[in-house]
């Protein structure tokens, strides 16, 4: 079986659920992390600093500066099988549509973040792509 076939199959069983949380990326100090470690959904210790995906109420609550307004898409298949070109497809389908994807892969699924005023469009593309592959 070629790859492509294999991803096809693949994606005509993605299923997207989106996050009910509205996201917000945080620059934190040491301390704030400490703090909040709890609620941080993902942390990027980078160079410059630690950034943190937070719920955007945790951030208003605790007077964060913050940047973009970003929703989280778990994306479901029924494998868990790694193939290449999988994510590759699905971030395609989005940029294709002008839709910003970031991607992180966790241990059970992937998370596609997109900004809020995408979150609609993303949901129905991806929702398409499933529904596209499975009657052609």
């Amino acid at each position: 079986m070629n790859a492509q076939v294999k991803i096809d199959q693949l994606l005509q069983r993605l299923s997207p659920i989106l996050n009910r949380e509205h996201l917000v990326m945080c620059q934190l100090s040491e301390e704030q992390l400490r703090e909040l470690l709890g609620d941080c959904l993902c942390i990027f210790r980078e160079r410059e600093g630690l950034s943190a995906l937070l719920p955007r109420q945790i951030a208003a609550r605790e007077r964060l500066a913050t940047l973009g307004d970003f929703r989280q898409i778990t994306l479901h298949f029924s494998s868990c099988q790694q193939v290449p070109g999988l994510i590759a497809n699905v971030v395609r389908e989005l940029a294709d549509a002008g839709i910003q994807a970031n991607v992180e892969s966790a241990h059970y699924h992937e998370h596609i973040l997109v900004s809020e005023r995408d979150t609609a469009q993303a949901m129905q593309i991806l929702n398409g792509i499933s529904n596209r592959l499975q009657y052609s």
